[in-house]
């Protein structure tokens, strides 16, 4: 892991998933420094081993423990890189194959790390950004769920993504003041390893058919559309949810 500093920073939360890793390695070819934030040290430590340029970093967090979102945030600005923004992608997804199977504790599991925790760091994210008093872009993560409010078992996964959307929008228009925009991106079938978990072979090409381009995405193609929001060519754009699903849905 190289250091440097001085140069424009992006924190990428879950970044050793399948697209958060896509997400790391393209804001590293466009010249960012990655600050990679997931819950094993290990994984991090490879994913930033192989980016391109220098500068990235490696910080093992646990979302849900908001003490650690301001020590993170004091060591970035402690650094001399100039933070340009956020992209949060920590989720947690405890599929079921009912509602009648979801517990109390699968509901405060997703809710803590994709709810709470999202709007604790993008509020720390946004204090830091308004300090250097320069801008910058947040980018949140919703799903297809939030639109259609998931099936069966992802109905807790669902609601927390509508959050994300509804949440996201208020801090855009909070924000806004400071330079500052907040956008989602919703994707829908990504073939990664969370999106294949716990569905047999016959329910993941169920899932695929409703697709009208007839596949999943490759995480580089949700990666593309990140580069475009974190990027200076959105920059009229705030509040917006892109939704990224192959014609999945429409609206």
């Amino acid at each position: 892991m190289t250091q440097s500093n001085g140069g424009k920073a992006v924190v990428v939360t879950g970044a050793t998933g399948g697209i958060g890793a896509a997400v790391c390695r393209r804001l590293a070819r466009d010249g960012l420094q990655v600050v990679a934030v997931d819950r094993d040290a290990e994984p991090l430590e490879r994913l930033v081993g192989d980016l391109t340029g220098a500068g990235h970093l490696a910080r093992p967090v646990d979302l849900t423990d908001l003490a650690a979102h301001g020590e993170l945030m004091r060591e970035v600005e402690a650094s001399g890189r100039r933070l340009v923004g956020l992209v949060y992608l920590a989720a947690v997804l405890r599929r079921r194959n009912s509602i009648f199977e979801v517990t109390e504790e699968d509901w405060d599991a997703q809710i803590d790390t994709n709810l709470k925790a999202t709007f604790f760091f993008n509020r720390s994210i946004a204090e830091l950004l308004t300090r250097q008093a320069s801008g910058g872009s947040i980018v949140n993560f919703t799903s297809q769920g939030w639109w259609t409010g998931g099936f069966g078992g992802s109905v807790v996964y669902a609601a927390s993504k509508g959050g994300i959307v509804s949440m996201s929008r208020g801090l855009a228009r909070t924000l806004a003041p400071h330079a500052i925009r907040v956008n989602t991106v919703a994707p829908g079938f990504v073939d990664t390893p969370m999106m294949r978990s716990g569905l047999t072979d016959a329910q993941l090409q169920a899932s695929v058919e409703q697709v009208p381009w007839g596949r999943m995405a490759e995480p580089e193609e949700v990666a593309d559309t990140v580069s475009f929001l974190i990027g200076n060519d959105s920059r009229y754009m705030t509040g917006a949810t892109l939704n990224v699903t192959g014609g999945q849905l429409m609206y």
